[in-house]
């Protein structure tokens, strides 16, 4: 069973669009203009890391307004059961962590939320699929590139994994036809500026669209949409 046939019906949600957006900021700001913007532009899926300040009432926050109701919000840099907790009590649908942590995956397991642990060797990767998580992050990817997950998917064909960290509008493509599920983006789509600025929507949309863009060319071509 390949990535491109494996039926995995739960995953939609997170990854239709093929693009999820890192939120990161270093002071409180309402994140709400910035998220409907990202989620203009054809983004199916809003990463708040915890890094944030005021993190988990923006989750809250954009949980509940209705215009997102398309896209999935979820928590970044969750690093323990505890924090998994919180962020999933504040409305999180998915929660993504840097490392590997089975008790994070455990909670969202028994809560039913969709879990990504961070993880980078084939053994890692494949742990943490063991341990029920059913998407992978591959975090630090800036550290490999698009042919480390060709490679990793010839042995291990099962795994879907999202490439996390140095994903840009000129590589998002070559991650998605390397076998990439979705890709994960920060600072080259949701830079600090643009997130902080209520007149830089038009520019995060049309940031959004041209990643969206470019993931859907590619799994035309690749053949690897969820």
């Amino acid at each position: 069973m390949t990535l491109a046939t494996a039926p995995r019906p739960e995953l939609d949600p997170l990854l239709r669009s093929g693009v999820i957006a890192v939120v990161r900021v270093s002071e409180p700001v309402r994140l709400a203009p910035a998220a409907r913007a990202l989620a203009a532009g054809g983004v199916g899926a809003v990463e708040v890391t915890l890094t944030t300040p005021g993190a988990i009432d923006a989750i809250a926050d954009l949980a509940s307004d209705k215009s997102l109701a398309g896209c999935v919000i979820g928590a970044g840099t969750v690093l323990d059961e505890s924090a998994a907790r919180y962020v999933i009590d504040a409305g999180a649908r998915f929660v993504v962590s840097p490392t590997l942590n089975p008790g994070v995956i455990r909670v969202c397991r028994d809560r039913e939320i969709l879990c990504m642990p961070g993880a980078f060797t084939p053994t890692e990767l494949l742990e943490a699929w063991r341990a029920g998580a059913p998407v992978v992050k591959l975090f630090p990817a800036s550290a490999v590139g698009p042919g480390y997950i060709r490679d990793v998917l010839a042995p291990l064909p099962f795994l879907w994994l999202v490439p996390s960290g140095g994903v840009s509008l000129e590589n998002a493509g070559d991650w998605i036809r390397a076998g990439a599920a979705a890709v994960s983006v920060g600072s080259a789509l949701a830079s600090a500026a643009l997130l902080l600025s209520d007149a830089a929507t038009p520019q995060l949309t049309a940031r959004a669209r041209s990643f969206v863009e470019r993931v859907a060319q590619a799994r035309s071509h690749a053949g690897n949409a969820p």
